[in-house]
């Protein structure tokens, strides 16, 4: 995919976050029901460094505060949206143990912080990246920013694979360059909005998880309904 095109379609998703923060937020409240997973794999360290790529709100913090609450959690939130960071800082400053930071970033065209984290996450963020060559590229900067001993949790959000999903895709726009699984779709919550969504299939899912290098150690299917909206991967750094 062209830079042109890759340019186009990451600011398509940050006019849509300018536009619907708030609305977006509402909805995004509660834990993802695949998260409780993730409990089981987190390393055994003081305090616990996390990473969330995409961090929207900051709930994957509340989660983590929620079920470890005697845990000292040094938590930083990276996220394009400064409205949904303004809201992600005014949910964190509430919870004991957990030292936040949050970043403004976009992470399509810029390079993920150089430090080591314990626990790195990217939920509902790699359908929102352009170009297959980039979340490839992505992934292996994640990984690179997992401590030894540590975890890389992430998710595709399967939405093609979703009936009532399928119905609020957008006809794409014919002077726009589109790979396989590159899709537009609406907003149906106050303002309307259009968003890029790339869907990943497993043969692609396979191939991000080769990107990191990691050993992977679970793959499991949450979320939704059916509960099978996510396809989650948590990766290991011996």
């Amino acid at each position: 995919m062209q830079q042109a095109t890759i340019d186009h379609l990451n600011q398509l998703n940050q006019a849509f976050y300018r536009t619907t923060a708030q609305d977006f937020s509402e909805t995004r409240q509660t834990a993802w029901q695949g998260w409780a997973r993730l409990s089981a794999f987190l390393p055994v360290v003081t305090p616990l460094r996390v990473l969330d790529v995409g961090c929207g709100n900051g709930r994957f913090a509340h989660f983590l505060h929620q079920h470890n609450p005697t845990l000292p959690i040094h938590y930083h939130g990276i996220d394009t949206s400064p409205d949904l960071l303004t809201f992600a800082q005014q949910k964190l400053a509430t919870l004991p143990n957990v030292l936040a930071e949050l970043s403004e970033q976009d992470i399509v065209m810029h390079p993920l912080p150089n430090r080591e984290y314990d626990l790195v996450v990217l939920f509902g963020v790699i359908h929102h990246v352009p170009s297959q060559a980039r979340r490839f590229a992505l992934m292996r900067e994640l990984a690179q920013s997992v401590a030894k001993g540590g975890v890389l949790a992430f998710a595709a959000w399967r939405f093609y694979e979703n009936a009532p999903l399928r119905e609020r895709l957008v006809e794409w726009e014919a002077t726009w360059e589109r790979e396989d699984g590159d899709y537009l779709m609406d907003w149906r919550r106050g303002e309307r909005a259009l968003r890029y969504c790339h869907y990943v299939d497993d043969a692609e899912h396979c191939a991000l998880v080769h990107a990191t290098t990691l050993a992977e150690r679970l793959r499991y299917r949450a979320d939704g309904r059916d509960g099978q909206l996510n396809c989650y991967s948590i990766l290991e750094r011996a």
